[in-house]
């Protein structure tokens, strides 16, 4: 291999694996261990009897209860398709047209990155994680305690992200609280992602008024409209219904200005099963499905073929309290079988994963986001989203808990990548050398050095020492070496990822915040 592995390690007795290893250049991108794009799909949790009998569920939705809420402009697009408009007021739609929108959706999108190297290709069961959200709060681990988010944590998050290899996008993940102006609140937010990070962004807007002064901040960024929407590098991230089964006016005006705009759309439909969404899991999907595909419908009658996420994002409520429970197995199970649904579509699909009902990132936090995880990356979910980063069920954001993702993220993608059988992989020469006329062990063997960085990943923070090697270096705390590597990100980063004279001309039109 082109790389040279030189190895670093003590023995103990009997012979002990190395436990550093280097190499002198990084490696190819095809040869990496996980990198973004993974494909899953070897999980379904629903067979393909009963994909289709939720769709067809679906379907019956849409036919015979509809939606009710739409704006005036959307009942114009959606009826001039073909959508019926009742004497009740809800919009309901015949399985024609709704498949006949299907059929000119989008497919095999790219959501572009500022940097080409970070796009994501969006076909298929390839597998991207992320962060999302409107955390409120930012749990400060040091002081077991939350405060309110500020414009300066998001762009801190948006850094960090620039520099964790797993995290693979970057969607706006808390509400800047310390900007008492809407408008300005969601200028810094699209500044403050876009300034820490060259990945993929999502944003949302808090109003429609405000989406042409974004735009305006967006072209800037760009270097101009036509560059912007050559490579939209931003996606928004909409929530257009209000379950169950209503459009959310203002959203959906939203919706339009941002299609007109050239900008990706994320169809967000985010009902709590038990609560807003029907408690059965099943009938959870089936109404996540239905209000996606009516705004399939909704996009394709606008603009056949618009980029857009079909994003059914159930939530899970624990039944005892009515209160969210992302960290539940329940809610790995929902997020799994939405995916096998935009699978049957053939269409981009997200979800929600990796969210932690744990306060701060300790041993519940993990186990939460682990199973969430690697159930959603298995099940071949395109964007996998709020995956690193969320506790106490969305409210707090942890910036030590993201850095520590990444180690988590990196495990789960391997799971992803599974196991290779080749005709190398199986073949028994080496067994047949180190046994038959070797030292009987594979430490130091050129098959094991040449698949130490090819097939195992490394985690950057978690450890892996004897007790007698972590009593030696000072009994390191896992959170504590997050700090660490959190503060050492920041310390290095770039104050912005914007051009200085861009940043400049921004800082000079709008009030920025950090």
């Amino acid at each position: 291999m082109a790389e040279e592995c030189a190895v670093a390690a003590s023995r103990r007795s009997g012979g002990r694996a190395a436990r550093v290893a280097l190499r002198s250049a990084p490696l190819a991108e095809n040869i990496r261990p996980v990198r973004p794009g993974l494909s899953g799909g070897q999980y379904k949790p629903l067979t393909e009897a009963e994909v289709k009998r939720i769709h067809a569920a679906a379907l019956d939705a849409l036919e015979e209860i509809g939606l009710a809420n739409a704006p005036k402009s959307g009942i114009e697009i959606m009826t001039g398709a073909g959508a019926i408009l009742g004497d009740d007021g809800r919009i309901r739609f015949p399985r024609a047209l709704v498949e006949d929108m299907l059929a000119v959706a989008a497919r095999d999108i790219t959501l572009y990155a500022r940097d080409p190297k970070q796009d994501l290709n969006l076909s298929g069961t390839r597998v991207y994680y992320g962060t999302a959200g409107a955390a409120v709060h930012v749990v400060d681990v040091e002081k077991r305690e939350y405060r309110e988010s500020t414009a300066k944590d998001l762009l801190n998050a948006a850094q960090l992200v620039d520099h964790l290899d797993n995290v693979h996008f970057f969607q706006r993940a808390m509400v800047c609280r310390d900007v008492p102006d809407n408008f300005l609140m969601d200028i810094n937010t699209l500044y403050a992602c876009c300034a820490g990070t060259t990945k993929h962004v999502g944003t949302s807007f808090s109003d429609p008024s405000h989406v042409e002064g974004c735009f305006d901040l967006i072209h800037m960024i760009a270097g101009g409209e036509d560059k912007w929407r050559a490579r939209p590098f931003v996606s928004n991230s909409n929530c257009f219904v209000v379950p169950p089964m209503k459009f959310a006016e203002e959203s959906c005006i939203t919706m339009e200005k941002c299609i007109r705009g050239g900008m990706p759309i994320l169809l967000l439909s985010a009902g709590q099963a038990g609560a807003t969404a029907p408690a059965p899991l099943a009938t959870a999907i089936v109404q996540a499905v239905a209000e996606c595909l009516a705004g399939v419908v909704y996009v394709n009658a606008m603009a056949p073929g618009h980029p857009a996420v079909f994003g059914t994002w159930p939530f899970v409520s624990d039944l005892r309290t009515g209160a969210m429970s992302g960290g539940s197995g329940e809610q790995a199970l929902l997020t799994a079988g939405c995916a096998q649904m935009h699978q049957f579509y053939r269409l981009p699909g997200g979800a929600a994963a990796g969210i932690a009902d744990a306060k701060l990132p300790d041993m519940q936090a993990g186990w939460e986001q682990a199973i969430s995880n690697v159930m959603a990356g298995l099940s071949g979910l395109n964007m996998v989203y709020e995956a690193v980063g969320m506790h106490a069920s969305l409210l707090g954001f942890c910036l030590e808990s993201l850095v520590l993702g990444d180690d988590l993220l990196g495990q789960v993608q391997r799971c992803i990548r599974g196991i290779e059988v080749t005709e190398d992989s199986v073949s028994l020469e080496t067994m047949r050398s180190v046994c038959l006329d070797g030292p009987g062990h594979y430490l130091g063997h050129p098959q094991t050095l040449g698949l130490m960085q090819t097939e195992y990943i490394y985690p950057a923070v978690a450890d892996r020492t004897s007790p007698k090697e972590w009593a030696e270096i000072g009994r390191p705390d896992l959170v504590a070496r997050a700090i660490e590597r959190k503060n050492r990100i920041l310390a290095e980063a770039a104050p912005s990822v914007i051009a200085s004279e861009i940043d400049r001309a921004i800082r000079e039109k709008f009030r920025i915040y950090c």
